[in-house]
């Protein structure tokens, strides 16, 4: 099978969206599929995992390179011939890719992860909340079939008009992030710089952006015997900063790899804030980790958490539930222990082998449902058994 991938974000930009896309691409090659990836102009490499890396021009935003349509889009597309066009969080790359594809008529598959409506409603653009929604379906319906992460992207998509969906998650590395990882001594040096005095280690790990809401854990201000470990930077730590000040917070910065996975182990509670997850990839590592997790009410935790079982849901509205939840797991062992025993349970088995399998399926799919007669599909590649949605376009799903 040859994938085309159109990403928004790619190395050495580290994020949701990379990281999918480095997971799939892992799983290609080990695999023995062919692939090339597109992304925007911003240091990426030349080459990964042996598939080329095509670079197009880029503007910065937020510390973000923006990918700008091209030319030589149609042109990479068409030269390499793909069984199936994938777009990774498409944004003005991936609209112009899924154009690309419905005129070479190549199967495609969009995967939603940003939200964007979100943001212009946390920052009360008013009617650019209703503009963003007429964007995202705009892009998205350009594609045979549109990948969801979460029950609630799938209702906001639903209720915004996208058609054309079904879900897909995100594995997790449950050997990398793994309850044993305490004992090292990479995580027994991390703790004892986090609690001397042996305080209840509360940890987050993300980027350190406005919607990730980080403000939220002044909220805690007062809370006894804590500590609280940032993992991460962005745009919004100035202001975090000013927000926690006073609070026993310990910046570690970015890590990743074999220190991201030390941290986590360093940790006793994992503290999410933001109310714009569409999935929530943090909380899964959290849980392979041993930990429980405390997150919002909101987008894709409500399918990550079961509230009082594994973690808690606070209300997004309402900061004052964050403090007491967390105090509830802070002046308990046993209860964090035994929420973080059940969340291991809970994602054991989400690997990102049977997930990326999944997305195989997904292509299957879109394959077959453009080329009926194709001779491409093998038991290998079998159709996705997802039900899809909101079908409108002849010759595509139905």
């Amino acid at each position: 099978m040859r994938v085309a991938i159109v990403t928004e974000s790619f190395l050495p930009t580290v994020n949701g969206v990379t990281n999918s896309v480095v997971k799939v691409l892992d799983h290609l090659r080990d695999a023995g599929h062919d692939a090339i990836v597109i992304c925007p102009a911003a240091g990426a490499p030349t080459h990964y995992r042996g598939f080329p890396v095509h670079a197009v021009p880029a503007i910065a935003y937020r510390q973000f390179p923006v990918g700008l349509p091209s030319p030589h889009m149609h042109r990479l597309i068409a030269a390499f011939a793909p069984d199936v066009v994938h777009a990774a969080s498409p944004f003005l790359l991936g609209a112009q890719a899924l154009a690309t594809a419905n005129r070479l008529n190549i199967p495609s598959v969009a995967i939603f992860q940003t939200d964007v409506a979100g943001y212009a409603k946390r920052n009360r653009l008013g009617p650019a909340t209703n503009l963003a929604w007429k964007l995202v379906r705009w892009v998205h319906e350009g594609a045979d079939l549109n990948l969801v992460p979460s029950s609630a992207s799938h209702a906001d998509l639903t209720a915004a008009g996208v058609p054309r969906l079904a879900r897909w998650g995100r594995g997790v590395d449950v050997k990398r992030y793994h309850p044993n990882t305490k004992h090292g001594a990479a995580a027994t040096a991390l703790r004892a710089r986090l609690a001397p005095k042996g305080e209840v280690v509360i940890g987050y790990v993300g980027r350190i952006a406005p919607e990730k809401q980080l403000e939220r854990f002044a909220a805690l201000r007062g809370l006894s015997g804590i500590s609280i470990a940032l993992v991460g930077d962005g745009p919004a730590e100035p202001a975090v900063r000013v927000a926690l000040a006073g609070m026993p917070v310990t910046w570690l910065g970015r890590l990743d790899g074999d220190e991201l996975a030390a941290a986590y182990a360093s940790f006793d509670i994992f503290v999410h804030t933001g109310a714009e997850e569409t999935f929530g990839q943090t909380l899964q590592e959290a849980h392979a980790a041993g930990l429980p997790v405390v997150a919002p009410r909101a987008g894709g935790p409500i399918d990550l958490i079961s509230d009082g079982a594994d973690g808690y849901l606070f209300d997004p509205d309402d900061d004052s539930t964050l403090c007491t939840l967390v105090e509830d797991l802070v002046v308990s062992a046993e209860l964090r222990q035994r929420m973080g025993e059940a969340g291991r349970r809970k994602v054991h088995a989400t690997t990102w082998h049977s997930v990326c399998e999944e997305l195989l399926g997904h292509y299957g799919t879109v394959i077959q449902a453009r080329y009926p007669l194709s001779g491409l599909l093998t038991s290998r590649f079998s159709v996705s058994k997802a039900p899809l949605t909101s079908s409108s376009r002849s010759g595509t799903i139905n």
